[in-house]
């Protein structure tokens, strides 16, 4: 048995964050991952993800050259062979620097399981160590279905060979509407079946109907409120059977993505280290400290946040640093993009709680109309104070301007805070000062 200050399982972006910050600090650090550094985000997720939507922008703005004035004398195609060989090329650089970030860390490849009370197994042999920290992540979820095995997930249609001319996308969430938004833009016939009312259930209403309705006018067809029954081969495709309104419908597709959320990537053995956890993941108290003493787990692992920067930030927050996990956002890329941080009005209106909006549109931005991306808004929440505790972004660049909104919610800012604060001109910015002048 070998003997370790830190163990952590998993060499995600919270495993190996928690992993750098304890090596670096001196402590004896064994980092276990049973497949490549960087986890889901990096290999399977955030990451080559954002390279295929890279790659759509670039496809998007070449058929618009037109209308900025440039003469493009082809219309463009998408070569999915080249688009997934520049996917690996970005993902395997950055994961050099993983292990860059890691180096001061003993590394080992292998599935670890626990065999006791802070006791390890990995490859027949045993470690153990005062502080173990989870960070195994989480895996796609399947609907319990007949044919669901004809699905792929979003692994699978990352390492697609040949364009789907037809793609079927079962959910409307994050994952499902990016990777709708991306196959549209390469020339795939994409249509999006959700069981809610409206896509992305988390996000604020009126955002996500926007969003819906712009993905609608590039030619992503949606059918809410329905619920999938079945997948069913057809000559020459699949069937995707649902139900809607109490009627039995049906889409044909030369492909399916199952895009319907994920679960917690449990380890083995987690009973026998004293560690309890439910289907959702592994239960943890408000410092990630699970049930067993001198076990954490963090990131997808625990169901709290299922982001990668949830994830790192928890990290940061078990090895002890100050961090402020009341607001954490989140972003959509598609195109056009979406993001949020803070309160929903949906959720203010469950709980019965006094608040008021205030909106601004892009179309009165002059860096939005220049960069002809001038359709979309910001909506601001803000308490009866006019403290800011929602922000909701529907329009160019949306997932970098929940970074400001994210940090005057955290830092208990009010919207004059924010409206006072002169922003550059001219740039995308103004459109929340904006928004906030009119709380």
């Amino acid at each position: 048995m070998t003997s370790y200050d830190l163990i952590v399982v998993g060499a995600g972006p919270g495993g190996y964050e928690a992993a750098a910050i304890g090596a670096a600090r001196g402590m004896k650090t064994l980092l276990v991952e049973r497949d490549r550094l960087g986890g889901t985000c990096l290999n399977r997720g955030c990451i080559p993800t954002k390279c295929l939507c890279r790659s759509a922008e670039v496809i998007q703005t070449t058929r618009l050259a037109a209308e900025f004035g440039i003469a493009v004398d082809d219309s463009p195609t998408a070569d999915i062979a080249a688009i997934i060989g520049r996917k690996n090329r970005v993902v395997d650089e950055l994961r050099e620097g993983v292990a860059m970030t890691v180096a001061k860390a003993e590394v080992i490849t292998g599935e670890a399981s626990f065999a006791g009370k802070n006791l390890l197994k990995v490859n027949g042999e045993e470690y153990t160590a005062p502080k173990i920290i989870i960070a195994t992540g989480s895996l796609p979820a399947r609907l319990p279905i007949p044919g669901a095995e004809l699905a792929m997930d979003s692994t699978d249609l990352l390492d697609i060979t040949a364009l789907p001319p037809r793609l079927a996308i079962i959910g409307g969430g994050v994952i499902g509407l990016e990777f709708a938004s991306v196959f549209e833009a390469f020339g795939s016939e994409v249509t999006v079946v959700e069981y809610c009312k409206e896509v992305l259930p988390p996000f604020d209403r009126e955002v996500a109907k926007r969003l819906r309705m712009a993905l609608q006018k590039r030619g992503i067809k949606f059918h809410t409120s329905a619920e999938v029954t079945a997948l069913e081969r057809r000559d020459g495709g699949i069937a995707v059977k649902f139900g809607k309104k109490g009627k039995p419908d049906e889409v044909e597709a030369d492909a399916v993505l199952m895009a319907v959320g994920r679960r917690p990537a449990l380890p083995a053995g987690l009973d026998l280290a004293g560690v309890e956890h439910t289907p959702r993941g592994i239960t943890v108290d408000d410092r990630f400290a699970t049930t067993a003493p001198g076990i954490y787990a963090i990131g997808d692992c625990n169901g709290r946040c299922l982001l990668a920067h949830a994830a790192s930030a928890q990290a940061r927050a078990v090895m002890g640093e100050e961090v402020n996990l009341s607001v954490i956002p989140s972003a959509v890329f598609t195109m056009p993009e979406a993001a949020m941080a803070g309160e929903t009005q949906e959720r203010l209106e469950e709980r019965g709680a006094e608040f008021k909006t205030a909106k601004a549109l892009f179309r009165a931005n002059g860096k939005a109309a220049a960069m002809g991306e001038a359709d979309g808004l910001v909506k601001l929440i803000a308490d009866p104070d006019g403290r800011l505790i929602g922000c909701h972004i529907c329009g160019p660049h949306a997932a970098d301007l929940a970074a400001e909104a994210s940090l005057a919610i955290a830092s208990g800012l009010r919207a004059a805070d924010l409206a006072s604060a002169i922003h550059a001109h001219p740039t995308l910015s103004e459109v929340l000062a904006a928004a906030a002048a009119n709380l």
